[in-house]
Parts: C-alpha cells; sequence; structure tokens
C-alpha cells in the first residue's frame, strides 16, 4: 500500500479510496489503480482509473471488453462505471502485488524457477485468448499482478490507450517502451504477435530487473526464448502455446492459468503479500471528505 496523493480522488463511484496500489512515481504504471472500501466498510475492491495522458474513452472501451472476458488468468473487471471523462471499473479485493513490487520485496531479479512460473502462466493466459481472436494490448511489468496461486494479467488494453491519446505512433512518457513491439511502436496495429513480444519483455524484467536488458544479462536457460519473444521480425516469435512448453516442459495445458491453490514463492514475497492484506484490513475510513 502507497500514500495517497494530493491529486489522488477521494472516492471512486460508492468507493472511498484507501491508498494506491503501486509505488508512487513506479515506471511504466499502465492504469491508477487504488484499494477503496464502500461506505460501510463491507466491501474492499481494487479500483482502477485510465492513466494521466491516456485516452479515458478507448480505456472505458477496453475495460468493458476485460469485463466479457471469462477466461482464466485475468485480472476480473467485477464493476463498470463513471462518466466518459472519468471512467472506472472495481474488482473485488484480493492480496496482489504488481511485478515492480515483486522484484522490490524479493530485493532483485527473480530465481529462474519462479521465472518460468510467471511466464508460463501469463503465456497459458494469452494463448487462451488469442484463441478467442482477443489481442491483450497491455502487457507490461505493472500489468502482472501476483496473488499466492500465482499471476493474473491486468491493465487490458492499456498501451493502445497510451497510444491514441497521443494521436502519434510515439509512446506516451508513462508507457513502458520495452514492452513494445518495433511494428507497434511504427504505428502498425495491436495483435498476438506483439503480446508475445510483450511477454518476453515481462520475462527478461523479471529475471533482469529491465524490460531491455543486454542478452548477457539474462540466465543462460532463458536467453534463447526471451530473445526469440523479443525478435524484431513477428514472424519469428513463438506462439504463447509453444512459449509455455518452453518454459515449463511437461506441464498440462489449462492447469496454471486460474488456479486456486497456492503456488511456491519465496518468503519475502509470501511476507509482502501478508503485510498488504494485515495493513488493508486494518485501514479505516477517512474520518472527512479531503
Amino acid at each position: 500500500m502507497e500514500q495517497l496523493r494530493q491529486d489522488d480522488p477521494p472516492r471512486i463511484g460508492d468507493f472511498v479510496t484507501l491508498a494506491r496500489l503501486d509505488a508512487d512515481g513506479g515506471r511504466g504504471e499502465p492504469e491508477r489503480r487504488y484499494l477503496a472500501r464502500s461506505a460501510d466498510g463491507g466491501h474492499t475492491v481494487v479500483a482502477c482509473l485510465p492513466a494521466s495522458g491516456s485516452d479515458p474513452a478507448w480505456w472505458a472501451a477496453e475495460a468493458q471488453q476485460a469485463a466479457r472476458l471469462t477466461q482464466p488468468g485475468f485480472w476480473p473487471v467485477a464493476q463498470l462505471g463513471g462518466t466518459p471523462a472519468f471512467p472506472w471499473y472495481a474488482s473485488p479485493y484480493r492480496p496482489a502485488l504488481p511485478l515492480p513490487a515483486v522484484l522490490a520485496a524479493y530485493g532483485g531479479p527473480l530465481p529462474e524457477f519462479l521465472v518460468r512460473t510467471l511466464g508460463g502462466t501469463l503465456a497459458e493466459a494469452l494463448a487462451s485468448a488469442h484463441v478467442l481472436g482477443i489481442v491483450h494490448g497491455g502487457v507490461c511489468p505493472a500489468g502482472v499482478l501476483l496473488t499466492a496461486c500465482g499471476p493474473l494479467l491486468g491493465c487490458f488494453g492499456a498501451t493502445r490507450a497510451h497510444l491514441l491519446a497521443e494521436h502519434s505512433p510515439a509512446p506516451t512518457t508513462g508507457l513502458d517502451t520495452g514492452c513494445l513491439a518495433p511494428e507497434r511502436a511504427a504505428g502498425g496495429p495491436a495483435d498476438r504477435a506483439g503480446d508475445v513480444y510483450a511477454l518476453g519483455a515481462v520475462l527478461a524484467y523479471a529475471a533482469t530487473g529491465h524490460t531491455v536488458p543486454e542478452r548477457d544479462e539474462i540466465p543462460a536457460g532463458l536467453r534463447d526464448l526471451i530473445s526469440a519473444c523479443r525478435s524484431r521480425d513477428p514472424q519469428g516469435r513463438p506462439e504463447p502455446a509453444r512459449v509455455l512448453a518452453e518454459l515449463l516442459p511437461g506441464a498440462a495445458y489449462g492447469g496454471l492459468a486460474g488456479a486456486t491453490e497456492p503456488v511456491s514463492l519465496p518468503g519475502r514475497v509470501v511476507e509482502a503479500l501478508s503485510r498488504q492484506s494485515a495493513e488493508v484490513l486494518a485501514a479505516a475510513l477517512p474520518t472527512h471528505e479531503r
């Protein structure tokens, strides 16, 4: 949990904001995400708003599409609201850390076994969406939310919302450009190959702390796969199902995304998830409007 700033909204719909989910000034935040609670104190949610400088209408349209997506592996969109100028969505709260916060809690790049678990689960989620003809369009480190049962993909379409706001193929300042495929940066449409490029950037980030590391920085066991995902040639990138098979050989397709059993996580990450949960439970509603 991060303290609210003066420019943060005191309320989002019927919910009172308690804290930010993302660290203040965090890099590449694709949305503004808040921990919030109903006025009667009975419901705690993660409430999301478009990032500053993004296109609110496009962001709202992407949120509506995400709300209809029932495939496992995606952060759920349970409630939509707001106005064209101030759209928002909310999801029931569960302890979750954005991937940058996971690395901060762990103290650096993650061990290879966890990178493989994260990447395989995300690849399975993308594969299930791509089968339906759905492109995520917002895969990035901050869009990955780690729960006790594994990662979930949020920030659906955030990249497109940023780019459309600029009316230019050049990305906005707040966007993590390392996750943007070259053809997308040149003005091309969002597509499945772009999702794979961004997945490679997320794997690189988890393994090194950077979305665009030098090849020698990447652990040897992941080097070839990450390089293939980040190929400048879209045709040279592997399909998500192949990424899953390379990361987790022998894993049964359909058994990772949306799992309900806890996964093996480093103790420091488990501690951070537990601390967040305790802080949310202890958080009191503000006694007056700011």
